[in-house]
């Protein structure tokens, strides 16, 4: 018997074993007596191929199949019981799972606003859970309202999901102030820096961008800029590619991926509702995997085009282990499953509206101040440039404000006063004042 057929042997063990075994243990209970140096040797190589785990040390070290440790955590999770039972097929050893080439009849079948990831009881929850009633405001508007912590929340989940190390703080540190946590790789900094320029880019163009093609390029290489050469970034691949620990094929032909890239963005943007067309961008970019790498990534990113259109709160990817992802995608890739995904998707966006609600109260942001910035800014500039005061600068900010809906006025003309209250070099920037100007209406207004 070949040592492979023995190391199956151990396997088939664990896996009818729920819970974990000792050396000892699995050596009494196979079929055909191995020696002890061996049977170790056979047991650190599985642990290797990440197809067993152990725990514990020397004598009380401990075997068990990923199957069941997997299924713990889910179940701890709350996740559905199709989930496990897709789990079971996708945790088997890769040398049992036979080689699954894309599937074009898979986004075929898809027929948009009649087929649905997400059942209408999962849609009208996740609207309901990440409404902020900004809907007749210009897109991006919440993006915008929360783009700070967006920007490190995504930024530091979606790098996480790929192995990165950086912790929340770290990237809070890198984004916000520029400085990099000690003893990092180069890569992963860049990772997380591209992480910003893509948001940024997302939420800035919010009121133009659609999930097109163009908009998948555009991200793709923002956030794979100096990590893949520069010929690739942006661009569909020209080569065929290996997804570690999968039996998936993708395609490598240009061209088919051109075409199928184009059914992909076609197809999403007739979607409706904007849960469900996220889904379907995330789901659908990450199978393709048209890029030479940087797949998820954008597949991540993307996933967020429609919601921060519709300024829903965005999809933030808290909470989620890296592990349990990693088994999502592996049902896409091999079984066009999605149900995994699903789970995770709805559990992450619940967490991230919770998340978001805590930082909103917080921060205590005002709705009136972010909506009609424009037109404070530009008050508060006409005021400063005329040298106005007194009866003439109360005069002005009601008749000025007559432009504001009703509901809205008292408050906007409490936020002018409190902006001359507050007014410094470093809250003139931009109004096109000079610093002159400002001490010169201060010392007027006494």
């Amino acid at each position: 018997m070949s040592s492979s057929d023995n190391k199956l042997d151990i396997l088939k063990l664990l896996n009818e074993e729920a819970t974990a075994m000792t050396a000892q243990e699995i050596a009494k209970n196979l079929k055909s007596s191995v020696s002890d140096r061996t049977l170790r040797r056979w047991l650190e190589e599985l642990t290797q191929e990440g197809i067993i785990i152990k725990s514990g040390r020397t004598r009380g070290t401990k075997y068990q199949a990923i199957i069941h440790q997997k299924s713990e955590k889910l179940k701890a999770s709350n996740f559905s019981p199709k989930s496990l039972k897709i789990l079971e097929k996708v945790s088997r050893p890769l040398f049992e799972r036979d080689p699954k080439p894309y599937n074009s009849e898979w986004l075929e079948s898809y027929r948009p606003n009649q087929t649905f990831y997400l059942s209408e009881a999962g849609r009208g929850e996740l609207r309901e859970k990440g409404s902020r009633e900004l809907n007749h405001d210009p897109a991006g508007t919440y993006a915008r309202q929360i783009y700070n912590r967006l920007l490190i929340d995504l930024s530091y989940n979606s790098s996480r999901l790929e192995g990165n190390t950086y912790s929340q703080l770290d990237t809070e540190r890198l984004i916000i102030s520029g400085n990099a946590a000690t003893g990092k790789l180069d890569e992963e900094k860049v990772m997380i820096l591209n992480h910003k320029e893509a948001i940024r880019y997302l939420v800035e163009r919010a009121p133009q961008i659609e999930a097109d093609k163009n908009s998948i390029y555009t991200l793709h290489y923002l956030l794979s800029d100096g990590l893949v050469e520069p010929q690739y970034a942006g661009k569909v691949r020209d080569h065929w590619v290996r997804i570690t620990g999968s039996a998936y094929i993708p395609f490598d032909n240009p061209k088919l991926i051109t075409q199928q890239l184009e059914k992909i963005t076609q197809k999403a943007e007739q979607i409706d509702d904007p849960f469900e067309q996220s889904l379907f961008l995330l789901v659908h970019l990450s199978y393709l995997q048209a890029f030479t790498d940087v797949n998820k990534r954008t597949a991540r990113l993307a996933s967020n085009i429609p919601l921060v259109k519709r300024n829903l709160v965005p999809l933030s990817f808290n909470d989620i282990e890296r592990e349990d992802y990693a088994s999502a995608l592996l049902a896409i890739y091999e079984y066009q499953e999605v149900e995994l995904l699903l789970d995770l998707y709805q559990f992450s966006y619940k967490r991230t509206c919770l998340a978001y609600d805590s930082t909103s109260k917080a921060m205590g942001f005002d709705e009136v101040r972010i909506r009609f910035r424009s037109q404070r800014r530009e008050l508060i500039r006409e005021i400063l440039l005329n040298q106005i005061h007194g009866t003439p600068l109360k005069k002005l900010i009601e008749k000025r404000s007559e432009g504001i809906p009703l509901e809205h006025r008292s408050r906007f003309i409490q936020n002018i006063h409190e902006d001359l209250k507050e007014l410094d070099m470093s809250r003139i920037a931009g109004l096109g004042i000079t610093e002159e100007e400002l001490r010169a209406w201060q010392i007027q207004e006494g």
